[in-house]
């Protein structure tokens, strides 16, 4: 046990308990010294009242939780937006809700915290594998002081979809190829981008038959890589059983949230644009925070077709510009900040930066800084992500 304990798995236990606590205490502050926003909760979930010690976890069920205890305790529905949330997440929630007898809260904040230390002790290893143990340890440690990092161990998806991802790559790079495809399917289950890791684990397969010429394993890891399209074929094909609408899910995101289609230069420039229009003013200070972390994840993307396997930036690039085929005008960089929590490599791109320039605490304090700065935000309830 103690071995296990200085090891990696201990090292990330370490890291996830300091910022576990950390945020535990900063929603309760949060609650006493902040004005709460007005979330009124998802159709038939109301959001939690807050005056008491729960407090310091209710704070986080806010946004997009509310949908998700919604669906895991109530199912989906035809006549409201929640087919535009994909299904792995709260079936494991309602697993673990029977078990806690019904309560739904409790129950997602164990399945995001497990999936949590599960992605940070799988990052820990592909960074090892790739790179070193000191690197893996900085970069275990910088993901989860990244500046939307809170929502890792909030009812949310990006920890399972994290822990899927990088599940699914690290055995691809290890040329455990059934287990890619059964990751990569479940993680096309979790978030509408799971699909996208078909390219990487074609991309990989491709690199791997370069050195070895086995034919063998190119069809294992093409197999692999129609796992993840098969994923959202099922739940496409869910909804076409069901409401007899299999693009539900994807016309959701323009009906329900009232997006528009647009080229990925399109939604940067007038992201930029309105960063730059309103300094100083609300709400104008969202929209610079959108474009600012937007503009970190571009550069490390840059970074990465330099210094990366070229599975890894494929992954980067891909997850990158999907999200930016769809704009909401009134905010174009809308949730970036939070959807591009889940593309691991940034991380690598941020210990390289430190380490280059000898600021590893110096991208570590601004890092947690602003993750403390953005976190309360959410936790009152702001319209932040």
């Amino acid at each position: 046990m103690r071995a296990l304990w200085a090891g990696p798995v201990g090292f990330c236990l370490r890291v996830y308990l300091v910022v576990r606590l950390g945020l535990l205490a900063l929603g309760l502050l949060v609650s006493g010294l902040l004005p709460q926003g007005d979330d009124v909760g998802a159709p038939g979930w109301p959001a939690p009242p807050v005056g008491s010690w729960a407090t310091a976890v209710t704070a986080w069920e806010t946004g997009d939780a509310l949908w998700y205890l919604r669906i895991a305790s109530r199912g989906y529905a035809t006549d409201d937006g929640s087919g535009a949330f994909f299904p792995l997440y709260p079936l494991l929630v309602r697993a673990v809700g029977e078990l806690t007898g019904g309560r739904w809260l409790l129950a997602a904040f164990v399945v995001s915290n497990v999936a949590l230390v599960v992605a940070l002790v799988l990052l820990h290893r592909l960074t090892a594998h790739e790179w070193s143990d000191a690197v893996a340890r900085r970069a275990v440690v910088l993901l989860c002081v990244f500046p939307t990092g809170f929502f890792l161990l909030a009812p949310y998806t990006e920890s399972l979809f994290l822990a899927l991802a990088i599940g699914c790559l690290y055995a691809a790079r290890t040329r455990r190829w059934a287990l890619a495809a059964v990751l990569g399917f479940l993680a096309a289950l979790t978030r509408s981008p799971g699909f996208l890791l078909a390219l990487p684990l074609l991309v990989e397969a491709l690199l791997q038959w370069r050195v070895s010429r086995s034919w063998r394993a190119l069809l294992g890891g093409a197999s692999a890589a129609a796992a993840p399209v098969g994923g959202l074929l099922l739940y496409l094909g869910y909804w076409q059983l069901h409401a007899s609408d299999w693009r539900r899910p994807i016309d959701l995101q323009r009906s329900g949230w009232q997006k528009e289609s647009a080229l990925p230069w399109e939604t940067l420039w007038e992201g930029a644009r309105l960063a730059v229009q309103f300094p100083g003013t609300n709400p104008g200070g969202y929209f610079l925070v959108d474009a600012l972390i937007v503009l970190l994840v571009l550069a490390c993307a840059v970074w990465s077709v330099v210094r990366l396997r070229a599975t890894y930036s494929v992954w980067v690039w891909a997850s990158v510009l999907m999200p930016l085929l769809l704009m909401w005008p009134g905010r174009p960089l809308l949730s970036l900040p939070r959807i591009y929590l889940v593309v691991f490599p940034v991380v690598w791109a941020l210990v390289a930066l430190g380490e280059r320039f000898r600021a590893h605490d110096a991208v570590l304090a601004v890092s947690a800084g602003s993750m403390v700065l953005l976190g309360a935000l959410f936790a009152a309830g702001q319209p932040f992500f």
